[in-house]
């Protein structure tokens, strides 16, 4: 009986720890969302005068330019590595992925160097002229387009990924009916191969779309208005947290459009493809200047997302850059001890998310699991007004307590904290580690969770016992990533942070604020060299190629 009753009792918990998680993972967003209804202040009327149309109009661009170039960058990419046949196709199809291991931030900050007036290439590009200031045009690097162009490179890897699944998946049948129509390979790229791949290539576009919007490091150094900027002012200039709720209510309706419109696209379109990838047995061959036109498609995003910088900033970190000897390494360690810990947070959460999704089915249980999911469409500079409005609350009654019952002062407990970074980094990246733990809970037979119960297994031992061992490798993953991901975080960290604590990215923003571009490569190489781990491990689970072609 006593027995029984702890089983009741495990069970119960574990299907409340569900909603209990998606409560405290929503609140930031709620409060956000609630400040978009409190009464205008004077701060908001004077940003809804002066700046406001600019920080939507630039956003607004920005979003179009990127949108424009990471399709142009990603769709013919994946085609070719898809389904074409080329010399080097197999070094492209993980190559192309690289640029996903460079933060937008970063990526801007060794460009700017290298094509800043005072950068090698107008230097030699005077020296070999003679022309000085004012006589020559040059890119404007630090510009709106300059970051359309940055923060392409780093994300059409969003397009390429999923329009390459897209084409994979459709049958090559489909392709060699439309060619004997008489269309071209061109032809066929566009009149067939892309209309099928339009769902899969919309998500692509959004899930870019909305790194855009969350991107602070790149427009704040180039000197671009839009709604981060705005909030970051906003928050440390005016000290106005319901103005900067204000604002990042106004950026989370950007958001949830973006989101709204890409499922719009769907809304009735139905795709089918006769055969999946695994019945491809030929794909086309390209021969002549169809190799060119390949290898150019391939070589551009790749050399310009990711080898020119790399190579700038190994060469600046070898050779240039001051690393601070004992300043550094506490860098590195505050970065890797923060993170990991975040990671672990965040696998234990979706860990118990979905075993209760799967023990416990209820639609409660399951809409619990889709709303903790939702952090990671919210920009990190709304998450962490949404942490630090609440937080900052607790704190002042905790204060108000112990003043009079204890007579002290704890100071700020929670906003001043490492823990109100852990919270945001928390909403911000569950749901990566939770699609990566679902995976491997859904690679389970339901027969071994029976099977278990059966022999007197309580839920969290069936867990800890049997799918921890079985799903090792979807765990470890999801630990990595979000690791990375936290490593690479700017926006959130740099407001929520406690004072005297920095982290890798943090300083290599205030080095690149502060012009000293060099020494920021130290910092910037190892996030880099980190990020290239989880790329590395999405590249494996990519289709190595098959065999056989023809001839277009």
């Amino acid at each position: 009986m006593k027995a029984y009753a702890q089983s009741s009792l495990a069970s119960n918990w574990l299907r409340l720890s569900a909603p209990i998680i998606a409560l405290l993972i929503s609140v930031p967003v709620l409060v956000v969302a609630g400040e978009i209804f409190s009464g205008d202040s004077g701060v908001w009327n004077h940003l809804f005068d002066t700046v406001l149309a600019d920080y939507v109009t630039n956003s607004l661009v920005l979003m179009a330019g990127v949108g424009v170039c990471t399709l142009m960058l990603g769709v013919p990419a994946a085609w070719f590595t898809s389904v074409c046949d080329f010399p080097g196709k197999k070094l492209f199809t993980w190559a192309l992925l690289l640029p996903l291991a460079f933060p937008a931030y970063i990526i801007a900050y060794t460009y700017t160097g290298v094509l800043d007036f005072a950068g090698p290439v107008q230097t030699l590009f005077r020296d070999l002229t003679g022309l000085g200031y004012g006589e020559y045009w040059f890119f404007p690097i630090r510009s709106l387009p300059g970051a359309v162009i940055m923060l392409s490179l780093v994300l059409y890897p969003y397009v390429y990924l999923l329009a390459r699944a897209a084409f994979l998946e459709q049958s090559l049948g489909t392709l060699e009916v439309s060619r004997t129509l008489g269309y071209t390979v061109v032809e066929a790229f566009f009149l067939v191969a892309i209309p099928l791949a339009r769902p899969a290539i919309v998500t692509g576009l959004t899930l870019a779309l909305m790194e855009t919007l969350a991107d602070y490091g790149t427009v704040q150094y180039f000197g671009v208005s839009t709604f981060t900027t705005g909030i970051f002012r906003t928050f440390y200039g005016f000290g106005d947290t319901t103005a900067a709720s204000q604002l990042s209510g106004l950026l989370l309706t950007f958001v949830v459009l973006l989101v709204l419109l890409e499922r719009y696209s769907r809304r009735e379109a139905r795709y089918h493809t006769a055969g999946g990838s695994r019945q491809r047995q030929s794909q086309i061959r390209f021969r002549g200047k169809q190799v060119v036109w390949a290898w150019i498609g391939c070589l551009i995003p790749v050399t310009f997302g990711f080898l020119v910088p790399a190579a700038v900033l190994l060469k600046w970190s070898i050779f240039d850059a001051e690393y601070g000897g004992a300043s550094f390494v506490q860098l590195v360690w505050n970065s890797f001890s923060l993170a990991f810990v975040a990671a672990v947070i965040a696998v234990v959460l979706a860990l118990l998310l979905g075993y209760a999704r799967r023990a416990y089915a209820t639609p409660a249980v399951r809409a619990s699991v889709t709303l903790s999911g939702l952090g990671y469409a919210v920009p990190g500079t709304i998450i962490a007004v949404g942490v630090i409005v609440p937080l900052a609350w607790l704190d002042h009654r905790l204060i108000e307590f112990a003043e009079r019952f204890i007579g002290t002062n704890p100071g700020l407990v929670l906003s001043g904290t490492l823990v109100a970074l852990l919270f945001a980094y928390s909403v911000r990246f569950l749901a990566v580690s939770l699609g990566s733990v679902q995976a491997g809970l859904g690679g389970i037979k339901p027969s071994f969770d029976y099977a278990a119960r059966t022999l007197g297994y309580r839920p969290m031992e069936v867990l800890r016992l049997i799918h921890l061992p079985l799903m090792r490798g979807s765990v470890l993953t999801a630990l990595l990533i979000v690791f990375v991901d936290v490593l690479k975080e700017l926006p959130a960290t740099l407001i929520l942070r406690p004072f005297n604590f920095n982290t890798l990215a943090v300083r290599a923003y205030e080095l690149a604020s502060d012009e000293r571009l060099v020494d920021a490569a130290p910092s910037s190489l190892m996030i880099v060299l980190v990020g290239v781990l989880p790329v590395i491990l999405l590249s494996r689970s990519i289709s190595a190629g098959y065999g056989g072609a023809v001839r277009p």
